[in-house]
C-alpha cells in the first residue's frame, strides 16, 4: 500500500491539522528566540538557508514572512522559491545547495536555517551544512531541528516509532508507504548530542543547544553559536 502525500517540506500533515497548528506555534516562538538571542539590528544581513517552494502552510518560510526588514534577507534553497521575491519585496532568492553555498566567507552577518538540517542527508552532509553556515556568517548562526526524542515524529505524524534504531524506523516508514521519508537523504533526525557533535565536527566551538518545549517535552532543538563574543 502506498499513501505518500509528502510535500516540499517532507511532511504529510494537512495545513489545518493540529500538528501544523502546533508547528506554527513553535516556529513563532523560535523566531522570537532568534531575534532575542542573536540581538539582530535592522542593518544586519541575514541568509536563510532552506527556503522551500511549499506554500501549503502559512509558516513555511517564516523568516521571510515575519522579519520586518525584508531587504536584509537572502533566501537560499534547492527548490524554486523565487516567488518569495514577489511575495516579500526586498527579499533576494538564490537557488543553491546549503552544503555548498555560492557566497564568499563572511558574506552575511547571521546565518539562519530552520527545520532543514534533518533533510540534509547523512551525518557528514549535516556537518557540511553547518560548516557552510559558519563560513558565510560574520556574527553567528541559528539552526533549528526537531528533537529526535520528542514522542511525536512531526513529518510522518507517528508516535514513538522514530525512537527505534534508524534502520528499523526506516523499515516501518517504507511499510506504511512513506518511501520518501524512509530515505536518509530526506530525513535524518538528530538528538541534542548529535547536533552538538555535528557542530564540533564543523569547527563550531562556541555552539550551544537550547530546547523549545511543547507540553513539557523538548520538541525542537536550537543550535546557537556566536563568532563575536
Amino acid at each position: 500500500m502506498r499513501r505518500e502525500r509528502i510535500n516540499a517540506q517532507y511532511n504529510v500533515s494537512a495545513p489545518d491539522s493540529l500538528a501544523m497548528r502546533l508547528a506554527g506555534y513553535q516556529r513563532r516562538r523560535m523566531f522570537d528566540r532568534f531575534l532575542a538571542v542573536c540581538t539582530i539590528t535592522p542593518t544586519d544581513t541575514l541568509i536563510d538557508v532552506g527556503a522551500t517552494s511549499d506554500r501549503a502552510y502559512d509558516h513555511s518560510n517564516y523568516l521571510e514572512a515575519w522579519y520586518p526588514h525584508k531587504h536584509q534577507i537572502t533566501a537560499v534553497g534547492v527548490d524554486d522559491a523565487s516567488f518569495l521575491e514577489q511575495s516579500y519585496p526586498g527579499v533576494v532568492f538564490r537557488r543553491a545547495d546549503g552544503r555548498a553555498l555560492p557566497f564568499p566567507d563572511g558574506a552575511f552577518d547571521f546565518a539562519h536555517s530552520s527545520a532543514v538540517i534533518e533533510h540534509a542527508g547523512s551525518r557528514s552532509d549535516q556537518v557540511m551544512l553547518l560548516r557552510e553556515l559558519w563560513r558565510v556568517c560574520r556574527k553567528g548562526i541559528f539552526v533549528t531541528t526537531p528533537n529526535r526524542w520528542f514522542p511525536m515524529e512531526f513529518h510522518s505524524v507517528m508516535p514513538l516509532v522514530h525512537w527505534l534504531p534508524g534502520r528499523a524506523f526506516r523499515a516501518v516508514l517504507r511499510a506504511l508507504g512513506h518511501d520518501a521519508l524512509a530515505r536518509e537523504s530526506n530525513l535524518n533526525l538528530m538528538s541534542r548530542r548529535d547536533l552538538l557533535d555535528a557542530a564540533r565536527s564543523a569547527g563550531i566551538r562556541s555552539a550551544r543547544v537550547e530546547g523549545a518545549r511543547l507540553v513539557g517535552w523538548v520538541s525542537n532543538l536550537l543550535l546557537i553559536a556566536d563568532k563575536i563574543p
